[in-house]
């Protein structure tokens, strides 16, 4: 982590010195010892990395070496902070003051440099005994999971052998993914040796990262009994096709961490014999990039169950009986509850608990001491060394998005977008040409979903996770991590449990009120609902988020925050914001949401860098109202605001010269609009045509009864994914059905009656979602043959005429959930819904009783219709009465 510390800072500087090219010489030659005594150090961790020189006196040169890495940031802000708010003279004296100790910590970078090229342990065995260890971790599936530890696999062994064993000319791959300490090598392993006697040949080998191409080669021809000699790459292919080409073969390839090493096998290997790959590996993002025909499969394994989980505990912990002792129990279930089914860790645990006397004393000190065992000589130090190798794996960039997750309470589902856009504001997310920075952090994000570190917790329709997070056990590993890299600081209480210069601060429990110093903090969150006192001792803080604390009023201090880029003031009770806001110039995100500002001040306009400003409230309830969004008023001349990406919800309420500005936003990507008149459509169209880059468009209109004018869009935004219409349409916009990317719309009180809203978008080619919410007065929905190819989710709501719905034969073919609520003039379940070969959900909501009794599981007259559906549930003012599955 320190060489990514290094590595981020370099980046920082190369910034810097680009940014300030009018920097006095001093400091400019100061900047370029800086970046070339950094180089050197990087250079030296790095080697000493690959060395494995990790002993006590190598981490404390690393610590000296952090330290100072964040004294130069230091430095750094310092000069931007007084650069934006000092007097001229005052200017120049911090300059003279910033040359000054850039001096300073250049002299200590070489010393730290000088000390570590004095440092000469000559380290001459060949792997460490971290390595070893992590390496009889690895082995352990190998030699004894024959049958005792193998617990809740039938299911997918069964089906991994039906694989392998199937009649198929070709060559087929299955990768088995997930992440470390789930079972993969167990599972593996358990399928190899029922279908090894069906071929003419097997092998199994682990491909390490340690190893190369030419060693994983010659490890495969060795296992196969073939000659080993000569190093030279091509050779060895050709050996290992000439010996498999008359053969049927599987062959097991087991730990994957590189896909050049499974390509030079897989160009090697003969097709054809019915011959089976099974990798494993923990790199889901390299099982997704091999997949490039069907003959490569992805099995992705799964957490145990409950039931299995405790199963495998109870045998670990308690012997031959398996079972648990009473006054252990609930203990038992909170030490589950951490392991959240990984195998490795109830394993683990459960072992080192069958030593200790069976008392709720020793196992809730256990319980309660997790983080503390995980380290480095604790008890489960295993469990440390196994998941961290994922981490180690990790780029520097990615290391620091990943800890980022320490910040947040276990267990604590957060939000895909405010997760990257929290990134973005930390810097750790770099420009990349043709791409926004929202873009490359999803990339980012994506990639350490791939690597099986981040698991999406709730997936969208589109298949992008909603909220992520990580696994419990690996949120302790990163907690114990980011505490060593002084990377952030977790406090369950007041100002004693601070560390030592925390750079970021994550406060839990309780009430927050320091009178310290608190210059060096960068980050600042709340997840307390205690009070919150911010004061003007984080004058470097960059991102502040404190949202759901009891907040009554803005707190004055933080116009003072000269360099904050992320501000979260979400679910307060704020009602205003002060026009001194002004001064925050470097602000990225502003968020607003459910807080009680309908306002903003002329002032924001000056924030020329903002990107994301969210300002608005749902009023949530069982049923959907029309004014269910509570948007805010902006500056008339809202178009100064030109880096703006994300604008919702704004008031349109007859402020056409305001419509009229937001042309001048070109690079919107997700605009929302409530409150608009009907004379103000065609300016709302006209604007909405010079965003090329919108992606979401919702729009609301005045009241329910004021139509929706959006017939003047003749060249509407051709990237537009999203579009939520409310409000009476006198006609279906045209333009919407050229939509060639749109995934997602919903209409919702558009009293369609002339124009057929199916017809219109029955032929977009990526439509994956549609909502009709009293969108339709007609009596009967088509759905033609061969007709939306690729619609998940249909939702079909207030429809108040409608009696039928005809379904035909190949319509719908990828239908997953259909959605029928207060349609009670429908006489009938859709006619030819028995042929929707995919679709597994039917909710009916607030459907006459007499419609609910024709599905009924005895008794239904056309219950026979609904025998490949797995859930179908009945609903009443959005409680569940009934289980219809």
């Amino acid at each position: 982590m320190a060489d990514g510390a290094v590595s981020f800072l370099l980046q920082n500087l190369e910034a810097f010195a680009t940014r300030e090219w009018n920097l006095q010489e001093h400091i400019r030659n100061g900047v370029h010892n800086l970046k070339r005594e950094l180089r050197s150090i990087e250079a030296l961790m790095r080697d000493a990395d690959a060395k494995k020189e990790h002993d006590h006196q190598f981490k404390v040169w690393i610590q000296e070496v952090r330290t100072e890495a964040y004294a130069i940031e230091d430095v750094l802000d310092l000069f931007r902070l007084h650069r934006d708010q000092e007097s001229v003279w005052s200017h120049l004296k911090m300059r003279h003051s910033i040359g000054n100790l850039i001096q300073d910590i250049n002299t200590r970078l070489v010393i730290i440099k000088q000390t570590k090229e004095r440092y000469q342990i000559m380290v001459s065995t060949s792997i460490s005994a971290e390595t070893n260890a992590y390496l009889n971790v690895r082995v352990a599936p190998l030699i004894i999971g024959r049958g005792d530890n193998i617990l809740g696999i039938d299911e997918p062994k069964r089906k991994l052998v039906s694989w392998a064993l199937e009649s198929n000319q070709k060559l087929k791959v299955m990768f088995v993914v997930g992440m470390a300490g789930l079972g993969k090598t167990t599972l593996a392993r358990s399928v190899y040796e029922m279908v090894k006697e069906h071929f003419d040949c097997h092998a199994w080998i682990i491909a390490s990262k340690s190893k190369t191409k030419p060693e994983t080669l010659r490890s495969l021809l060795e296992h196969l009994g073939c000659s080993t000699e000569g190093s030279n790459i091509v050779i060895l292919m050709h050996r290992l096709q000439n010996f498999l080409q008359p053969k049927r073969y599987v062959i097991v390839v087991d730990d994957l961490w590189v896909k050049d090493v499974w390509e030079s096998i897989r160009l090697a290997l003969p097709d054809g014999n019915n011959n089976r790959i099974i990798i494993t590996t923990r790199r889901g993002d390299i099982a997704n990039s091999c997949r490039d025909d069907d003959s490569i499969d992805i099995h992705k394994v799964q957490p145990l169950s409950p039931q299995w989980a405790e199963q495998l505990f109870y045998k670990k912990a308690f012997s031959r009986n398996g079972r648990c002792p009473s006054g252990l129990e609930e203990v038992s279930k909170s030490i589950l509850q951490k392991c959240d089914g990984l195998p490795l860790g109830i394993i683990e645990i459960g072992k080192l608990l069958w030593g200790k006397r069976q008392s709720t004393y020793e196992w809730k000190k256990l319980d309660d001491s997790l983080e503390s065992e995980l380290r480095s000589g604790g008890g489960l130090s295993d469990i440390m060394r196994v998941l961290s190798a994922s981490y180690n794996d990790l780029p520097y960039h990615l290391k620091y998005c990943f800890l980022y997750m320490s910040i947040f309470p276990e267990n604590n589902p957060v939000k895909r977008r405010r997760l990257i856009r929290l990134w973005i504001a930390e810097g750790f997310v770099t420009e990349e040409r043709g791409k926004t920075l929202e873009e490359v952090g999803e990339e980012y994000l994506n990639e350490l979903i791939g690597r099986s570190l981040i698991k999406a917790n709730e997936m969208d329709f589109d298949e992008r996770p909603i909220t992520v997070g990580v696994h419990s056990l690996m949120h302790r590993i990163i907690l114990s991590v980011s505490q060593v890299e002084n990377f952030c600081t977790v406090c369950a209480g007041p100002e004693g449990n601070l560390a030592d210069k925390p750079r970021r601060l994550s406060i839990q429990t309780g009430n927050f009120d320091v009178s310290q110093d608190l210059t060096c903090v960068r980050t600042f969150f709340s997840f307390s609902t205690g009070r919150v006192n911010i004061g003007s001792n984080f004058k470097l803080l960059k991102v502040l988020d404190i949202q759901s604390t009891p907040l009554e009023n803005f707190p004055s201090a933080i116009t003072d925050l000269l360099l904050l880029r992320y501000l979260s003031l979400r679910n307060t009770n704020i009602r205003s914001i002060p026009k001194s806001l002004r001064n925050l110039r470097h602000l990225e995100t502003l968020d607003l949401k459910q807080t009680l500002v309908k306002e903003l001040p002329k002032a924001v306009l000056q924030l020329d860098k903002l990107r994301h400003l969210l300002v608005y409230a749902y009023n949530m309830g069982s049923v959907v109202e029309f004014d269910a969004v509570q948007g805010f008023t902006v500056p008339r001349k809202i178009g100064a605001m030109k880096n703006l990406q994300k604008l919702s919800f704004v008031k349109a309420k007859r402020h056409n010269r305001m419509i009229q500005e937001l042309k001048n936003l070109t690079k919107l990507r997700k605009l929302g609009i409530v409150e608009l008149a009907k004379e103000d459509g065609n300016s709302l169209c006209h604007s909405i045509e010079k965003m090329p880059d919108l992606l979401s468009l919702d729009v609301t209109s005045l009241s329910k009864g004021e139509p929706l004018e959006l017939d003047a869009m003749t060249n509407p935004p051709r990237l537009l994914q999203r579009l939520y219409l409310k409000g009476h349409l006198q006609r279906f916009p045209k333009w919407v059905s050229s939509l060639h990317d749109l995934v997602r719309i919903r209409l919702k009180w558009s009293l369609l009656s002339q124009d057929n809203p199916i017809e219109a978008l029955q032929d977009l080619p990526n439509l994956m979602e549609l909502q009709l919410l009293d969108a339709y007065t007609g009596t009967q929905l088509d759905f033609n043959s061969g007709k939306f190819q690729k619609l998940k989710i249909l939702d079909l709501e207030q429809l108040k005429q409608l009696r039928f719905i005809i379904m035909e034969d190949d319509t719908l073919p990828c239908l997953q959930k259909l959605i029928i609520r207060q349609c009670n003039e429908l006489e009938h379940v859709p006619v030819g819904i028995d042929g929707l070969h995919h679709l597994n959900e039917l909710h009916l909501c607030d459907m006459p009783e007499k419609f609910v009794a024709l599905l009924k599981k005895r008794g239904g007259e056309l219950r026979h219709l609904l025998h490949r559906i797995l859930r179908i549930l009945s609903y009443q003012q959005g409680q569940l009465v009934e289980d219809l599955s």
